[in-house]
């Protein structure tokens, strides 16, 4: 099997459903020396991860979907050694941006992933309350940044990107409030008090390009923790402009340090996010980068 292109169907609020048949018609247009890739359209995140354990180590897999996609997918990228191609067909699509792929067409995309050439990214890997163990490929949100992706899941299908995430975040303002945190990195104590969020990024953005971290880079082998002190609602929604330009680094409440392994304590439960899919609430969180650990197709 040369490769392996799987179709999210329920990527996209459904979209990507519509996509299947001229994914299918593009296959079969493909020149005859060309071995045709499989497509499999999986019903269910089990059955998809299912498919990838079958697969001979080291198959280029192509993903149609978005970064929840991904991450559905990557503990069975991780375990199979697979390298991994992606058509952007999401809501967020933060890691088509880091992959230079935002821009491209579907058939682009899918092109491009096909053949295009594999380097090395680094992962985030978290451990929940030492229980629950998760990877993700651009943020781990924690705190208010969490809810807010909470939120846009359940938004107007017909929003996407960044418009759906700066909906989700003027609603869940109604609902803001602080965490008693407690950050450790690499050892050592370097925040304690209450927190607005504490948001791990392995991409430059996120919440469908809002630039948090605009200097993160995706294979320097380290993690970036953007921390928030005390906000209010007030505070909080002035905070939102430069918070779109990029330019909230510089405010005083707004820390930002990068790391290869980080641990979270709260004296209460706090709401967890991994690529914007919902995690529950844990008491503690122990974040690292996973330096070059997945083979992936970028620009």
């Amino acid at each position: 099997m040369t490769a392996l292109i799987l179709i999210n169907p329920h990527a996209a609020g459904g979209r990507a459903q519509q996509l299947i048949s001229h994914v299918q018609a593009w296959c079969h247009a493909l020149p005859p020396q060309n071995d045709s890739p499989q497509i499999v359209v999986p019903d269910s995140i089990e059955k998809a991860l299912e498919l990838l354990s079958q697969l001979p180590p080291k198959t280029r897999v192509v993903l149609i979907g978005g970064d929840g996609t991904l991450n559905q997918m990557l503990p069975g990228l991780l375990q199979g050694r697979h390298s991994v191609g992606l058509v952007p067909y999401g809501s967020g699509n933060d890691c088509a941006r880091a992959w230079g792929l935002h821009r491209m067409t579907w058939q682009q995309a899918l092109a491009y992933a096909l053949e295009g050439q594999v380097s090395a990214i680094d992962i985030g890997r978290a451990v929940l309350d030492q229980n629950t163990t998760t990877f993700f490929h651009s943020s781990l949100a924690v705190g208010f940044d969490a809810s807010v992706g909470n939120r846009a899941l359940a938004g107007p299908k017909f929003l996407r990107g960044l418009p759906r995430y700066l909906l989700a975040t003027l609603r869940e303002l109604v609902n803001l409030k602080n965490w008693p945190l407690k950050i450790e990195i690499h050892g050592e104590q370097v925040f304690e008090g209450q927190s607005l969020l504490a948001s791990s990024l392995n991409t430059p953005t996120y919440g469908g390009g809002m630039p948090a971290v605009p200097h993160a880079n995706i294979n320097d082998g380290q993690l970036n923790l953007l921390v928030g002190g005390t906000f209010n609602r007030l505070q909080t929604l002035l905070m939102l402009p430069r918070l779109l330009i990029g330019k909230h680094l510089g405010h005083p409440r707004i820390q930002c340090h990068a790391f290869s392994n980080a641990t979270l304590h709260c004296t209460t439960l706090v709401p967890v996010a991994a690529d914007g899919e919902t995690l529950g609430f844990a008491t503690r969180i122990e974040v690292e980068c996973l330096s070059k650990s997945l083979q992936v197709v970028k620009l």
